[in-house]
């Protein structure tokens, strides 16, 4: 059973897909506003696919239950990970690509995005998929059991294109943390697409407007 989403296309019979995670304690209509501000003229009709997390107990805030992919247990993002959510976070992408693939849209031509903890979900479930994407999106995150991902990621997303923006004031996912995710993903031969911005754990205009130049060269190259 795939998750409820909130879905927009931007036109009839999308050829495209751009399925987008949430982070903690959000929902799926979080980034839903920002699809009329990253489209360009001419692209192909596309869907963007927010989906929503489940709502479970997340131990940093006291085991207050809230929509998460997985737990986090510390201020501390690269200790104590949670592994078995992460997989599970991962299955759930997995089973919403393939309802892209029913849907008539190939894995070739959907992007993985995400913020923050959803970023991190992106990162590592693109890079294990066994079936070639177009784009990977990663905001405000770091990739999560790192070790673990580096095993186990897909020669078939061995090239795949990575965009990552981060805030140098980030309080919640420290720049630092993105900067150690950004260098190990180039060392292991991706091409990664950094940009840092004035800013906390958000997004801002600047970000956005080349969010949409990567998603514009990426969503057309067919």
């Amino acid at each position: 059973m795939t998750l409820e989403c909130v879905e927009v296309e931007t036109g009839l019979q999308p050829q495209h897909a751009v399925i987008w995670l949430h982070g903690l304690g959000a929902d799926g209509r979080d980034f839903e506003p920002i699809v009329p501000q990253l489209l360009r003229p001419g692209w192909p009709a596309t869907r963007f696919v927010f989906p929503h997390a489940a709502v479970r107990p997340i131990s940093l805030n006291g085991g207050l239950p809230m929509r998460g992919w997985y737990d986090i247990a510390s201020f501390d993002l690269s200790q104590r990970q949670d592994e078995t959510g992460i997989r599970a976070a991962i299955a759930e992408v997995e089973a919403l690509i393939q309802r892209e693939a029913t849907r008539g849209i190939d894995a070739s031509r959907i992007v993985l995005a995400g913020f923050s903890q959803g970023g991190a979900v992106a990162l590592a479930a693109g890079l294990r998929h066994a079936r070639q994407l177009a784009a990977i999106v990663a905001l405000s995150t770091y990739l999560p059991v790192a070790e673990v991902i580096g095993r186990e990621r897909s020669s078939a997303n061995a090239s795949v294109p990575v965009f990552m923006g981060h805030g140098m004031f980030d309080p919640v996912v420290p720049q630092v943390l993105g900067e150690r995710s950004r260098d190990r993903l180039r060392e292991w031969g991706y091409s990664v697409d950094w940009h840092s911005y004035p800013m906390a754990h958000q997004v801002c205009p600047q970000e956005i407007a080349d969010l949409g130049e990567f998603l514009e060269l990426h969503l057309r190259r067919d």
